[in-house]
């Protein structure tokens, strides 16, 4: 066990040292050595034992992290400003806008949507849900008939990404936990860094290996950064971070399927001359374990969240060369403002105090710089919406792409 950390029950211990003899099967199948992008997707999508479709809880007090939609319900009430625009720009188009979220969560943002689109009379025809993880779509299924039952007809968990879609496809954090490649550039060379299993003098562990690239995506893409991370090319400069192919892929694929509509991603992230500055020498690749952040990431495999920020720079050159327009990019505080997030909050009397002061505060942490108003970008892309989206009036900041 790392120091520091809390300690796991017996079952859940079997159930981590379970992936991790898959793991090493999968390595000396492998030869030996496998990419950490494929070690991630184990740790994380490994059917009933990977960290998003096991049985352990990940969201909230009693989970792993928190995400916006569960700090407070004026996330997902702000937003819905944001969805309706692109829904009234949809009808004009195809006389019926349709919802896609990506990784619902606790299914707590599209409980608040629909709430508020709702009260605004403006609900979507469907709500549609792409849930890989088993535990957090019955956490959503129920919570929305606790919630919205007169709504159920309206939303759809779904296991494929239909051929075509019209309306709004929305993902909070979920590129952020996308599998990446680890790179490291040392002495004018580039590697890859991998796993592989050490079971000398009873070490019995995940190690780390590198070896030199031969995945030609991931070389041209390295190589591609190389001026940057080492712009005075020095022979003995030594930088390790992370290229995520995924997020590329999934974001081309979201582009085939979108008709006519708009792509909203909300992650932590920056642009790549910050993503990969050269004093971010480590890369960001980080792991959630009951509310302690740590940088291990062989720490009980299945149990924790293994994440890495976001490059919006590359999700945005694979968006624009899919057909895709960039709509905007700007902070989540600046996202917020202009969406209308100090005029939900009004709605309740700053005499009401019981009630005022803990939306007060839960508006702090959304927007303010210390908590998640700066490193949460919000970036929109899409297909024929030519009007100007009002989450992004203020705080331009497609300059940093």
């Amino acid at each position: 066990m790392l120091s520091g950390l809390p300690a796991c029950d017996d079952n859940a211990l079997v159930h981590s040292r379970k992936l991790q003899s898959l793991i090493r099967d999968a390595i000396a199948s492998a030869g030996g050595w496998i990419p950490f992008a494929r070690y991630m997707e184990y740790a994380l999508y490994h059917p009933g034992l990977g960290y998003y479709n096991g049985g352990a809880t990940k969201l909230g007090g009693s989970g792993d992290f928190v995400t916006a939609p569960e700090i407070s319900s004026l996330f997902g009430y702000t937003l819905a400003a944001q969805v309706r625009q692109i829904s009234e720009c949809v009808n004009k188009k195809t006389g019926a806008a349709d919802i896609l979220e990506l990784g619902a969560g606790s299914g707590k943002l599209g409980v608040d949507l629909l709430q508020e689109l709702e009260r605004q009379n403006c609900l979507p025809r469907h709500y549609y849900i792409l849930e890989v993880s088993a535990e957090l779509r019955e956490r959503q299924q129920h919570l929305l008939t606790e919630k919205m039952p007169h709504l159920q007809s309206r939303v759809s968990w779904i296991d494929r990404l239909s051929d075509q879609f019209c309306g709004t496809i929305l993902a909070n954090e979920v590129f952020d936990a996308l599998p990446v490649h680890l790179v490291k550039w040392q002495d004018h060379e580039i590697y890859e860094r991998g796993v592989a299993w050490d079971n000398h003098e009873q070490a019995n562990e995940f190690v780390w290996v590198d070896q030199p690239v031969d995945n030609n995506t991931l070389k041209m893409a390295a190589t591609a950064l190389s001026g940057l991370i080492n712009p005075e090319q020095r022979g003995d400069f030594s930088y390790i971070s992370e290229i995520n192919l995924n997020a590329g892929f999934l974001v081309q694929t979201l582009a085939k399927i979108l008709h006519v509509g708009a792509v909203v991603l909300i992650d932590y992230g920056f642009g790549r001359g910050e993503y990969y500055h050269p004093q971010r020498d480590q890369g960001t690749l980080m792991c959630h374990y009951r509310h302690h952040a740590h940088g291990d990431p062989f720490f009980l495999p299945g149990l924790q969240d293994i994440t890495s920020h976001v490059d919006f720079s590359a999700v945005t050159e694979a968006a624009v060369k899919t057909d895709m327009s960039l709509l905007g990019y700007t902070t989540q505080a600046h996202f917020l403002l202009n969406c209308g997030v100090t005029e939900i909050l009004a709605r309740t009397p700053a005499e009401d105090v019981h009630n005022y002061l803990p939306l007060a505060n839960q508006l702090q942490k959304l927007v303010s710089p210390a908590e998640m108003g700066e490193l949460f970008k919000v970036i929109a892309f899409g297909k024929q919406i030519t009007e100007p989206l009002i989450g992004f009036a203020g705080g331009d900041r497609t300059r940093m792409l």
